[in-house]
């Protein structure tokens, strides 16, 4: 017997009576009618005007004068309806019918002025990059306001004047507790990038939990994007993350020895599950855990989404365990960013040593895949067929596949380019003397499309300004531990930049609500407005701040947000690993705590 789980008049109708007929006979139509009044229809015609014909009660159809061979067969064709029931059904149909029939042979061609030959409006606002003429109108209005507000701004960016705080609070949902006999192992692969390999590390620890197993520390899959040969301990704490958990999950390095001969020496030969995406603790409980018992291993590669959002309190609790308290990264990746944090806190202490963070999504790859045109004319167009074919193979090219590139940027999902992120945060109110942090990695031609950002932040940093080539040397050629690096940076501005979305920004605005009692401290302009505002080469700067300012102020309250069914924990941490705090602010904005 195994382990328990960790869960605690329808009417008939009649005919109506029909006259006696008379000499001469009347139409067929007022045969069938309920009654004898007189019916008038008007027949349009397709080429100049309308004929008029009256249906009298005892006299049929009156003499037309047909002018045109369509004006017949219309004639043809209602005299052929008139004479079958449901006419009042069936007349505007027709009509409809021939009118698009009509339509169909003039085309909407003539109506598009401007298309891409896949049906792609690019008159429509939105739909072409037009910021660099936008930005060469703004610049000397920018020029006249620098040097002035930034310091103001980034001590006071933050406005909300009342809510109430929120403050961890995992000792509510998850306790320390004797762990009942093991189920079994539970081996996972972890896929992707940085932060998907780390959500798939915080729901393996909870599904761990959930069917009481013992969790074997996540293998890590090589990517073909990401081409990041790191293992778990090249990237995060081994022993702080095992001994973290160790009153909640079992967790050990490897297979035991013995458990692995079972399986000739072969962790490939233990059973992969195939599990779903978004699969419900019931799933688990049901169907997991009578393999787990009878097999002694099994295996589930990829994990990556393969839990529900919505699972029992406290099983969400050891998702906040693990993400927010047992996963941090190894020594040497929290040494070098901590010196990294410093250095922007003591160059940034005008005001107050804060600074800005910006996680900038315009690499190559992500310029290819979002399949949305810039300003590189056809040598851009050809670097991006090579890239999506070299990334995606034919994905791009299937049978049937139709790209719109104006749409896609109506719809607000272009990556913005460096200089769209300075004239939004320009427009904010953030001057020439803000200390910026840029996380990216290999920006798109660096050169070109980055030396307008550092025009209108001259006091820009990236990891590679920021740390020496020594400092830097360890982590070269591995991706994800560049990341942590730049996850570290941006866990600790005052402000953070969202560009793109991805999983990134989502667990580091988690992250951030966490510590910073539940506001996410972070800008996410709304992309589509911004679409709409960067191809208007004639808007007034009075108007682009406005417009600028609004967003910042819907960042503001949006900051604080509690999860909703389909959210996720780790993007919105209350309720479920945080608690409300009485919070009171005094006239100066000071909060004072009521616990």
């Amino acid at each position: 017997m195994h382990g328990l789980s960790r869960l605690g008049n329808g009417v008939n109708s009649t005919p109506s009576s029909s006259s006696s007929s008379v000499s001469p006979p009347s139409s067929p139509r007022n045969r069938r009618s309920r009654n004898n009044k007189d019916t008038t229809a008007i027949v349009g015609c397709g080429g100049g005007g309308a004929s008029r014909s009256v249906l009298r009660g005892g006299g049929g159809f009156g003499e037309m004068k047909l002018q045109n061979l369509v004006e017949r067969l219309g004639f043809a064709v209602i005299s052929a309806v008139y004479r079958r029931r449901g006419v009042l059904l069936l007349a505007p149909l027709l009509y409809i019918s021939v009118m698009l029939l009509y339509m169909g042979t003039v085309g909407f061609d003539s109506v598009v002025s401007r298309n891409d030959g896949n049906g792609d409006d690019l008159t429509r606002p939105g739909s072409v990059y037009r910021s660099p003429q936008v930005f060469e109108k703004l610049w000397p209005f920018m020029e006249a306001e620098s040097n002035g507000s930034s310091s103001n701004l980034l001590m006071n960016v933050w406005t909300s004047k009342s809510h109430q705080s929120w403050k961890p609070c995992l000792h509510q949902t998850v306790s320390p507790a004797e762990l009942p006999k093991s189920n079994g192992f539970l081996i996972i692969e972890a896929n992707g990038g940085l932060n998907q390999q780390r959500l798939s590390i915080c729901d393996a620890v909870a599904v761990a939990g959930l069917l009481n197993a013992t969790l074997v520390i996540p293998i890590f899959h090589f990517n073909s994007v990401w081409r990041d040969s790191s293992k778990f301990g090249d990237i995060f704490d081994e022993d702080f993350f095992i001994y973290a958990l160790r009153n909640h999950v079992n967790i050990i390095r490897e297979l035991p020895e013995a458990v692995l001969q079972r399986f000739d020496n072969n962790i490939s030969n233990i059973v992969n599950l195939r599990v779903k995406a978004w699969s419900s603790s019931t799933y688990y409980l049901q169907k997991v855990v009578p393999k787990l018992v009878k097999l002694g291993a099994v295996r589930v590669a990829p994990f990556s989404n393969r839990l529900a959002h919505a699972v029992p309190p406290n099983i969400q609790g050891l998702r906040c365990l693990s993400n927010f308290e047992a996963l941090r990264f190894s020594e040497s990746i929290r040494m070098l960013a901590a010196k990294m944090v410093d250095r922007m806190v003591k160059n940034s202490l005008k005001s107050g040593g804060k600074y800005i963070s910006v996680h900038l999504r315009f690499e190559e790859d992500m310029v290819a895949f979002s399949c949305c045109v810039y300003d590189g004319g056809e040598e851009e167009r050809r670097e991006m067929d090579i890239a999506r074919e070299r990334s995606w193979r034919g994905k791009f090219r299937r049978r049937g596949r139709i790209i719109r590139p104006g749409a896609i940027r109506r719809d607000g999902k272009c990556p913005l380019t460096p200089l769209e992120v300075g004239m939004i945060l320009r427009g904010m109110g953030f001057d020439n003397n803000t200390f910026m942090y840029v996380a990216a990695g290999k920006i798109y031609h660096a050169e070109k499309y980055m030396a307008p950002l550092k025009q209108m932040f001259p006091h820009l940093e990236t990891k590679d300004t920021l740390a020496s080539p020594e400092e830097l040397a360890p982590f070269k050629g591995h991706s994800s531990r560049l990341a942590a690096v730049d996850y570290t940076v941006c866990l600790h501005s005052e402000v953070f930049v969202s560009t793109q979305g991805g999983n990134f920004p989502h667990f580091l605005v988690g992250h951030r609500r966490y510590l910073y009692e539940g506001h996410a401290k972070t800008i996410k302009p709304d992309k589509r407005k911004l679409a709409l505002l960067f191809d208007n080469p004639d808007i007034r700067w009075g108007e682009f701040k406005r417009q600028l300012q609004d967003m910042l102020r819907h960042s503001d309250i949006k900051g604080i947000e509690t999860r909703k069914p389909s959210g996720s924990l780790y993007t919105y941490p209350m309720p479920d690993c945080m608690c409300k705090h009485g919070d009171v602010r005094n006239d100066n904005g000071n909060r004072t705590g009521l616990s």
